[in-house]
């Protein structure tokens, strides 16, 4: 088994380094905040009240480059590796921590899937909301113990600019918010490098220090093992390799 493998088994994530060259991360950042500020964005773009955008929860439709970025080997042979060979994309999300408009986040695990309707009749689905229009709720166990996200460094990640930080081993606590005895530990990686993370991971992030000029931006694409869902339900979208 590949030792990044292992890592997500035992630790709930693991970097994948230098998958994207800075050119191609250079460009495409330069087009997402071209339709993240056109305009013409609705309710798929979340802005400040200077009107600075620093998330969007229908970057998939925003810009559908980003439904196949992730096709670029390794990323569909280790994604592949761990939830199968029928696995495909489910939700594409988009942060920034702009220098200035920093924000931060608590201790929590990822339990909410986009679907196509989001209230039949279910003991394992519950708490339907929408969000940007989108029909939300949130999965059964099994349902998230069988996904993976992969988010796409457009930035370098450092201690400067609110990087993510994780509780090692959390995603074995199903949905139960437990940090266990390890310190957290910080995910500071390179504009271009890849975090695997499983939802269930408890992930946290602070605010960007007060006089950077750093921006965070991440491209955070959620991936299931199958297209089907238990009681009826259905992904609102399921792109596969």
């Amino acid at each position: 088994m590949e030792p990044w493998r292992e890592q997500i088994e035992r630790d709930g994530y693991a970097v994948l380094p230098g998958v994207f060259d800075a050119g191609f991360m250079a460009e495409l950042t330069r087009k997402l905040e071209y339709v993240l500020n056109d305009g013409k964005t609705g309710e798929a773009a979340i802005a400040s009240e200077e009107g600075i955008v620093y998330a969007s929860r229908n970057v998939l439709t925003l810009l559908p480059e980003t439904a196949t970025v992730w096709r670029r080997p390794p990323l569909p042979q280790a994604l592949a590796a761990v939830l199968g060979p029928s696995f495909g994309l489910v939700r594409g999300l988009y942060f920034d921590k702009p220098p200035g408009q920093t924000w931060s986040l608590p201790w929590h695990k990822d339990l909410t899937i986009a679907v196509r309707a989001n209230r039949l009749p279910s003991d394992q689905f519950a708490h339907p909301t929408k969000k940007a229009g989108v029909p939300h709720v949130e999965a059964p166990l099994e349902v998230l113990q069988e996904m993976l996200t992969a988010r796409i460094h457009l930035d370098d990640m450092t201690e400067e600019n609110g990087a993510l930080k994780v509780a090692t081993g959390s995603h074995h606590a199903g949905k139960t918010l437990a940090l266990g005895d390890e310190p957290p530990r910080t995910i500071l990686a390179r504009r271009g490098d890849v975090l695997l993370m499983r939802p269930l991971l408890a992930h946290c992030s602070g605010k960007s220090h007060a006089d950077t000029k750093l921006h965070r931006r991440v491209l955070h694409l959620e991936f299931a093992a199958s297209p089907s869902l238990p009681d009826g339900y259905a992904w609102h979208e399921f792109i596969a390799e």
